[in-house]
């Protein structure tokens, strides 16, 4: 192999491997001011040491030397020569010194300006003066003759793979300036009994690379994608089978009939004969058939078996251990502390546990954002926390678990807590909220305005926080993976934020229902059970519509006129799935259940769903149509705008309103906003019904759906309107037509206003109805 070619790769291994080793040490150092300070205080012996062997054999004289004098600043606090603060804080700074020279392989040969400034830092801190570097060569390709391989002038040539690269020793170092030896000499080696007990540890972590590859992320998003449409190709393997199988027993029910028509006809004996080798041919070829469905039956569901299986390792094949985002935390959460004179104990539990690689960079800014509030907005000072009787040290706690598809994260703190009046004061003073806003909030309400744009408790600005930019961001990113946000606080005693997110993205398990003709989907993880709604289950609260779900009332909502979809279920016990979303429920009214599977997502193509409200992805079905997967966080914002409670209206601003529709789940979803508007609603099947109770009731306004039969609300418009007695009574239209041909269509025929079932809600529908009367 081309020694220049073997330096390369050597050098692209050691930054790979030394980034690692960075983050370890860096955890290391940190523990040094905790009780486990021994132990890691070995681990980051021994990781320097390994680092130092390492870069000097490959002749980054630079991160050798920084290695070194850190190692010289261990050994001083060991032996209780320097403080603790003063060698932890000192050693992180080369940390972030060492990261810059592994980007730059150029300078980590030759040092820089920072280079010499940290080492000097170090030097001082130890005690122990570090040799400059002085000229460096970088290792070449030697074209002496051999020698054993102790003496091996090329140390590129001769080096063994970088994992389990031993402490450069005195022959290796000869192609350096002896000035450059003398930190080899100086070292304090360990004995040699030492470096055979490190064997195995080298050993076994050579075994752990040797079943490991790096593998291209876009290499895994395709492979999960070519898993996904193979097991729905696969699936449609199988509805073929059942097709063919039925086939075959349509053959047979055929044969059958062929024979009993045999039976009964009187023929000539060699007719007959003939007759008798049909039925035996055709017998044969029965049991054959027979045998032939059922080797392709288990055969398909083998293969079905066998490629939902590589679906499964595809999917566990982009699981990324959280400790990759979590391993940086404890620096990050003592920096901060450090800032604002805190003490601050950061607890990591099962940061082993694996996320989808594509969520990795999401869920590490969500848990930033989180760990920054905490010790700037929850955690008390040391002085304040005397006085409430805490201990000094504030406590973070970051727990992970999985709760079958969903990873459920905590990051829990021991502070303040939230003071909820403090909140509602902040909404005013920044107009997010008006006092009678306000004084109608409840508490959970009142926590969640932390999630509000622009939102800050915070008076002035700071490097840290102020700004209003926070929270909000992390609600945005959670629930844009499909996830939520739960807060729990107690005032003086803390604060518990979870975040709750799918494991991964490239496989899911869907509950499929039925809309119409079409199919749609929703996560698995997010349904809590399906129902028939009996009328009788029926209720409302607060003016809006609900049904009693394990003894609580929950919201009831078509889904179809909610995602601007025609009319609404017919029957009189509809199918509704019962969805969760944080510690929101929604019961949503369906035209059926197909079935529940595990489905590919992909992302929505085209201009026609490409960020259209409520959509998250598709997903292929074995029989050709396309699933529309839903995103039911979006789902239950609408739900929770349109079940808000809304400030009664005045009684002389009372209306009467008749409602018309012939869906009377949309009229029962209609009326309870209506209703939520401090109104009184009557309702009408049809525009018929509708005319006539017009003529013999009064009313304020009329609210008219579309397609209707008898009348639809076209014609019911033109009627009233060309009617006198009536015609100054608005109406507003209310239709899933959406184009702007049935919007003027509704215009011309008179409708005072025309609004589109998908985009209604509380605040649009008050607007429209305080405009017109």
């Amino acid at each position: 192999m081309d020694t220049e070619a073997l330096k390369k790769s050597l050098l692209k291994k050691f930054q790979e491997v030394t980034a690692d080793r960075l983050q370890k040490i860096q955890l290391g150092v940190i523990d040094l001011e905790k009780e486990t300070a021994e132990q890691a205080a070995d681990d980051v012996a021994r990781e320097l040491h390994t680092m130092k062997g390492e870069a000097r054999m490959l002749g980054l004289a630079a991160i050798g030397q920084l290695a070194h004098a850190a190692e010289d600043v261990l050994r001083a606090e060991r032996e209780g020569k320097t403080a603790t603060e003063t060698a932890t804080d000192v050693m992180l700074r080369a940390c972030d010194v060492l990261s810059d020279l592994l980007e730059d392989l150029d300078a980590a040969h030759t040092g820089t300006s920072a280079t010499e400034e940290m080492v000097k830092a170090l030097s001082e801190v130890s005690g122990h003066p570090v040799p400059a570097l002085g000229p460096v060569r970088k290792p070449a390709a030697s074209t002496a003759p051999p020698k054993p391989a102790v003496q091996a002038p090329s140390a590129p040539a001769a080096a063994p793979p970088v994992p389990q690269a031993p402490v450069a020793q005195a022959p290796v170092s000869a192609q350096a300036t002896p000035r450059a030896a003398e930190p080899v000499a100086a070292a304090p080696h360990p004995p040699p009994a030492a470096k055979e007990e490190e064997a195995p540890s080298a050993a076994k972590a050579s075994s752990i690379a040797d079943r490991s590859i790096r593998v291209n992320v876009e290499v895994l998003d395709s492979l999960g994608l070519l898993a996904g449409d193979l097991l729905v190709e696969s699936a449609r393997g199988r509805l073929r089978s059942t097709e063919t199988a039925a086939l075959f027993e349509r053959f047979s029910r055929l044969g059958d009939r062929f024979l009993r028509i045999s039976e009964d006809v009187d023929v000539p004996d060699v007719i007959r004969n003939e007759l008798e080798r049909a039925e035996a041919d055709l017998h044969m070829l029965r049991d054959d058939a027979f045998r032939f469905v059922r080797r392709n039956g288990d055969g398909i569901n083998t293969l079905h078996g066998n490629l939902a299986q590589l679906a499964d390792h595809v999917a566990e094949a982009r699981l990324v251990p959280l400790s990759t985002v979590f391993d940086a935390f404890p620096r990050a959460v003592r920096d901060i502390a450090k800032t604002q004179n805190k003490e601050v104990d950061l607890v990591i539990e099962n940061a082993d546990i694996g996320v989808d690689r594509s969520m990795l960079a999401d869920v590490r800014d969500a848990l930033v954002h989180l760990l920054r509030n905490a010790v700037d907005h929850g955690l008390e000072s040391p002085d304040f926390r005397q006085q409430m009787g805490k201990p000094d040290t504030g406590r973070i706690r970051i727990r992970v678990r999985v709760d079958g598809d969903m990873l459920h994260i905590e990051v829990e703190d021991d502070g303040r807590g939230m003071d909820t009046e403090r909140l509602k004061q902040v909404a005013i003073n920044k107009r997010l909220l008006s006092p009678v806003q306000a004084a109608a909030l409840s508490e959970r309400e009142a926590i969640e305005l932390i999630f509000r744009p622009g939102f800050s408790t915070r008076e002035q600005v700071s490097e840290l926080s102020g700004r209003g930019v926070g929270m909000d961001v992390v609600k945005r990113k959670v629930e844009t993976l499909g996830g939520s946000v739960g807060v729990q606080s107690r005032q003086g005693r803390g604060t518990t934020i979870t975040l709750r997110l799918p494991q991964s993205l490239a496989l899911m398990k869907v509950l499929l229902v039925r809309l119409g003709d079409d199919v749609y989907g929703m996560p698995a993880a997010d349904v809590v059970a399906v129902m028939r709604i009996k009328p009788d289950d029926r209720m409302e609260v607060f003016g809006t519509l609900a049904v009693r779900h394990r003894g609580k009332p929950t919201a009831l909502v078509a889904l179809g006129p909610l995602l601007g979809l025609n009319g609404g279920n017919r029957f009189d016990k509809p199918p509704a799935v019962v969805v969760r979303h944080g510690d929101d429920y929604a019961a949503l009214v369906v035209d059926g259940f197909v079935d529940e599977r595990e489905v590919a997502v992909k992302p929505c193509g085209g201009e026609f769903l490409k960020g259209a409200p409520f959509i998250a992805g598709t997903a292929a079905l074995e029989d050709g149509r396309i699933a529309v997967l839903l995103h039911v966080p979006d789902i239950m914002t609408e739900v929770r705008r349109m079940a808000r409670p809304v400030t009664q209206a005045p009684a002389s601003r009372r209306l009467r309103v008749l409602l018309v529709d012939d869906s009377p789940i949309a009229r029962a979803t209609e009326g309870a906003l209506v209703k939520a508007l401090g109104h009184s609603v009557e309702e009408a099947q049809d525009g018929e019904e509708a005319y006539a109770k017009v003529q013999t009731n009064t009313y304020d306004l009329i609210l008219t759906d579309v397609q209707m039969p008898k009348l639809d609300g076209f014609s019911l418009t033109r009627r009233l309107k060309g009617t006198p007695a009536v015609a100054r009574i608005p109406v507003i239209i209310l239709s899933s037509l959406a184009s702007p041909e049935d919007k003027r269509r509704g215009l011309d025929a008179g409708a005072d206003a025309y609004l589109v079932k998908g985009e209604l809600g509380v605040e649009i529908l008050a607007q429209s109805i305080d405009r017109l009367t």
